[in-house]
């Protein structure tokens, strides 16, 4: 696909609305889109800090990093760039649990367009070696990849959670995530099939947050200064993001000094707490920004190469790029088979169908499937 020069991107500070009907997009679907976002609110307390999000043996499950109180159900659907529906608080800033985990693969991407990663098949380990990578509270070594077990992971295996990386990070072992079911982070597939043994780097597909973390700190020793830092100079502001968001690691718990660099290493959701915290319309640019093939006025922020790269079929789950999700063979979804989605528990997700020129954000939802597709019925059904 080449890039969508008819999209409206709109500048910082504001965003144009359009009447549905004035874009062919069908309103009375499009109404019953936003009644059912409201009326699927996710069952969780209010105080998400006490509830359950992982299915983590006792023992493993104390939080790590901060929690605030959610809002309530939010969104907004997006048509050619233009605002078509909205519901909610959309400028409340709220956890976005593992839909942070497609901006830690944007910080892959950047460093893979600047040649600092210079390809997703090299092994992470030589991108660390003659590196210090320690706790800074202890002094102890992080785990890392010079095992037998890891010396051949890749930074494809990291993306595609096939890593199999072996390890214990800020206090977690990778296998607190072990057959870990995926009902709260929105795809409804189930823990793993029950397997008991440790597989070969790339030989097994499997939602692990303790990996993802490891990939956030093996992006920050490639970056060499703290991936929020990246994230708001080469894209926040680039595509007008506010000012609000916060991309939070485990305080304390995750403080890390990387040759001499002390500093927090952000986490990829909410799983322990932290993770990146944002409104519905930041995440709504970072949907554009992608919709319009990583293009954002006359600045080409991340390439149409690593666009291409990220939203292919992973071989151990089809459904699954470089941490997006995909929508491979539709499943029953109205989406266009070409539609990727940031997804996270509590039905935080930013949904983009390039075919409909379409992106959906949700927050605190039940059901994004059911908001999706009346949504791209309301788009289709002109």
């Amino acid at each position: 696909m080449t890039i969508k020069n008819d999209l409206y991107l709109p500048p910082k500070g504001v965003w144009e609305r359009k009447d549905a009907a004035s874009l062919g997009v069908d309103q009375s679907i499009l109404d019953k889109a936003v009644q059912f976002a409201k009326d699927n609110e996710i069952k969780w307390p209010i105080d998400i800090e006490h509830g359950r999000v992982g299915d983590d043996a006792p023992e493993l499950a104390t939080k790590l990093g901060p929690y605030k109180d959610r809002g309530g159900p939010a969104g907004v659907v997006v048509k050619d760039g233009y605002i078509v529906a909205e519901w909610g608080d959309i400028n409340r800033v709220d956890l976005t649990f593992s839909a942070t985990k497609s901006y830690v693969a944007t910080m892959a991407g950047l460093a893979f367009d600047r040649g600092m990663i210079k390809s997703t098949s090299d092994p992470v380990i030589d991108y660390e070696a003659g590196k210090s990578i320690t706790m800074h509270a202890t002094g102890e070594p992080v785990d890392g990849f010079d095992t037998d077990q890891n010396r051949s992971v890749t930074w494809e295996h990291l993306l595609q959670q096939s890593s199999e990386w072996e390890g214990t990070l800020y206090t977690k072992p990778d296998v607190v995530d072990w057959n870990r079911s995926l009902a709260s982070d929105g795809t409804g597939e189930d823990g793993g099939n029950g397997r008991k043994e440790r597989k070969a780097p790339g030989g097994h597909f499997e939602y692990n947050d303790v990996r993802v973390n490891r990939t956030a700190l093996a992006l920050l020793a490639v970056w060499g200064e703290p991936l929020p830092g990246v994230l708001k100079r080469e894209v926040m502001n680039a595509i007008g993001g506010s000012d609000t968001w916060i991309w939070h690691g485990y305080g304390e718990h995750s403080t890390v000094n990387i040759d001499g660099l002390v500093t927090e290493a952000v986490s990829g959701g909410a799983h322990w707490g932290g993770g990146l915290w944002v409104n519905t319309l930041d995440h709504a640019r970072f949907g554009m920004l992608y919709l319009n093939r990583g293009r954002w006025g006359d600045r080409q922020i991340i390439s149409e190469k690593w666009i291409d790269m990220m939203t292919v079929p992973s071989e151990q789950n089809p459904q699954y790029g470089y941490m997006w999700w995909l929508n491979t063979g539709q499943r029953g979804s109205q989406a266009s088979e070409s539609t990727f989605v940031a997804s996270g528990a509590g039905g935080n997700a930013i949904v983009i169908d390039p075919e409909k020129n379409l992106v959906v954000v949700t927050r605190w939802c039940e059901d994004v499937p059911g908001v999706v597709n009346l949504a791209t019925e309301a788009v289709s059904g002109r």
